[in-house]
């Protein structure tokens, strides 16, 4: 059992009740209920540079992130994300003990992340603070045989999808695979590649809810921003990409957290 450390959040239970309406439910879809979660500035920007680490979450929108976590099967994350972050990928919600801690999914195509004994997510595992992670990974990758052997000591695995013809996942496939492992629900968390990908037109619809934290700050231009690729319509116009039903603002500290059920305009 996972013991409790300084570093353990709570979240108040009038904000957890307010999130409670986009929490994951039983899809119908056969595929995992799929949340999109992620912190931005006023310009729609995630951080500052792509390998700069840009904290943006007030102290209770950063436990929110972790409420979120133990409400989920798997965290997702994509590879640069990994590599900029080194990231726990846990729940460190009071009470969210082994078996509330979300699978960590890594898409790492190109088998980039050079994930280690001393990465945060397999430390976390070998304390039993957290699951060992799911590295995904592009077909005909050599991944080296150290990182095969560290993340499967953790309970992990190395998992191979194919991609399309852009060399990405499609990620119908990612959720297959998911879903047929039995998880249930992912919570998606970046980075900006991964967040444009899920709001665009193609795969805007596999999105089950969405909840942004505004943070109250600019970051200013050449930052990662999130800007999903533009739609048309059948006569060639552009169209909103779609927007958000069933819409709830919970204010958190001085941020702003924006819930809501995405919907593709027709």
């Amino acid at each position: 059992m996972a013991q409790p450390t300084s570093s353990t959040l709570t979240f108040p239970a009038p904000s957890a009740t307010l999130l409670s309406p986009y929490l994951p439910s039983t899809s119908s879809h056969n595929r995992p209920f799929l949340t999109l979660t992620y912190a931005t500035s006023l310009d729609a920007t995630l951080s500052l540079t792509p390998t700069t680490p840009t904290l943006l979450s007030g102290p209770l929108s950063k436990s929110m992130t972790h409420y979120l976590r133990a409400h989920h099967a798997a965290i997702l994350i994509g590879a640069g994300t990994a590599i900029a972050d080194d990231p726990s990928l846990n729940s460190r919600l009071e009470g969210a003990e082994i078996d509330r801690q979300p699978r960590p999914v890594v898409l790492d195509p190109r088998g980039r992340w050079a994930v280690g004994g001393g990465s945060k997510v397999v430390s976390l595992a070998r304390q039993g603070r957290g699951l060992g992670p799911w590295v995904m990974v592009m077909e005909g990758v050599d991944v080296d045989g150290e990182k095969v052997r560290v993340v499967e000591g953790v309970g992990g695995a190395y998992v191979t999808l194919s991609t399309n013809e852009d060399g990405r996942f499609d990620w119908k496939d990612v959720l297959d695979v998911l879903w047929k492992e039995g998880v249930t629900s992912v919570m998606v968390e970046g980075g900006g590649v991964v967040i444009n990908e899920l709001l665009s037109p193609r795969y805007f619809g596999l999105v089950d809810a969405v909840i942004v934290t505004i943070a109250p700050v600019w970051l200013g231009r050449e930052g990662v921003q999130v800007c999903p690729e533009e739609r048309r319509d059948g006569e060639g116009k552009k169209v909103a990409v779609g927007r958000l039903r069933d819409v709830r603002w919970v204010p958190l500290g001085e941020d702003g957290v924006l819930c809501g059920r995405p919907k593709m305009d027709e």
